[in-house]
C-alpha cells in the first residue's frame, strides 16, 4: 500500500467469527479501519443481533456497519420469499447503523429492488436520521445507481471497472458525481487489469483510480484526492 501511495483502507467484516481478527488488524495500524457485520450470503454463522452490533460498533476504529444487504444469486431451489431471513438480518444492520450513526456498507446481488425497498422502508432516504453509506463493488444498472444516489448513498467501484467487458459499469461510473465516488479492492477478488485473475490487494487500487480519472476527464492525482476526501467524509476519519 505504501509503495503504491494508498494511504488508508477499510477492512470489512463479513462474519462475527472473524470480527476479532478484523478489529485487531485495524487497531494495529493507524491507517486501517474496520466495520462490523454479517454478509447476507453467509449461512450457518453466528447471527448478528442488535445488541451485539451496537456493542461491537462502538469499539475504537470501527467506522461502519456491514457488509450487509441482500444476495439472491444462489437461491437454488428456494424462492425469494424463503429469503426473509436475509431481509430480517439486513433490517437489523440498518437499525444498528442508525443508532450508532455510522454508515452502512451495502452488498446487493440479484436483489437490487428488494435492497432499495428495505432501505426506503427503514427510512434510509438521506434525511438526518438516516445512516447512509455506500453501495460497494457496484455492478448494478444505471437505474439502481441513480436510486442509490437519490437515497444519499455513495457508490464504490472495484477492479471490474478495468475489465474489457464492463462498459456498462464504466457508463455508470462516468455518471456518478465526483463527491459520491469511492474505490476499493473487494480483496481477494476482482483484481484490476493488468492483474486480473491474481489475488487482489490494496496496492492495486490506483488502477481503479486511473480508470475513473479517464472517465471523468481529470488527473489521477485529482481523483486520488477526491476519493480520499470522500472516504474521510463518509467514515468520519
Amino acid at each position: 500500500m505504501a509503495q503504491a501511495q494508498v494511504s488508508r483502507a477499510l477492512c470489512v467484516c463479513t462474519t462475527l467469527e472473524e470480527f476479532p481478527q478484523v478489529h485487531g488488524f485495524a487497531t494495529r495500524f493507524d491507517n486501517i479501519w474496520a466495520s462490523v457485520g454479517v454478509h447476507p450470503d453467509n449461512e450457518g454463522v453466528q447471527e448478528a443481533d442488535l445488541a451485539t452490533l451496537l456493542t461491537l460498533g462502538k469499539l475504537p476504529k470501527v467506522v461502519a456497519v456491514g457488509e450487509t444487504g441482500l444476495d439472491y444469486y444462489r437461491l437454488g431451489s428456494r424462492s425469494i420469499a424463503d429469503m426473509e431471513w436475509q431481509r430480517a438480518r439486513f433490517r437489523t444492520h440498518i437499525r444498528a447503523a442508525q443508532q450508532l450513526r455510522k454508515p452502512l456498507i451495502i452488498h446487493t446481488r440479484s436483489a437490487s429492488n428488494d435492497t432499495l425497498a428495505v432501505l426506503r422502508e427503514a427510512g434510509e432516504d438521506g434525511s438526518s436520521g438516516a445512516a447512509g453509506g455506500v453501495f460497494h463493488c457496484f455492478t448494478e444498472s444505471m437505474e439502481v445507481a441513480r436510486a442509490a444516489l437519490d437515497l444519499g448513498f455513495y457508490i464504490s467501484f472495484s477492479g471490474i471497472l478495468t475489465f474489457k467487458s464492463a462498459q456498462d459499469i464504466r457508463d455508470v461510473a462516468a455518471m456518478v458525481p465526483l463527491d459520491r465516488i469511492l474505490i476499493e479492492t473487494d480483496s481477494p477478488y476482482l483484481a484490476p487489469v493488468p492483474y486480473r485473475g491474481k489475488t487482489n490487494q490494496p496496492a492495486y487500487v490506483p488502477f481503479v483510480a486511473q480508470q475513473l480519472a479517464l472517465l471523468h476527464k481529470v488527473s489521477v492525482e485529482s481523483m486520488a484526492q477526491t476519493t480520499s476526501d470522500n472516504f474521510s467524509r463518509l467514515f468520519g476519519v
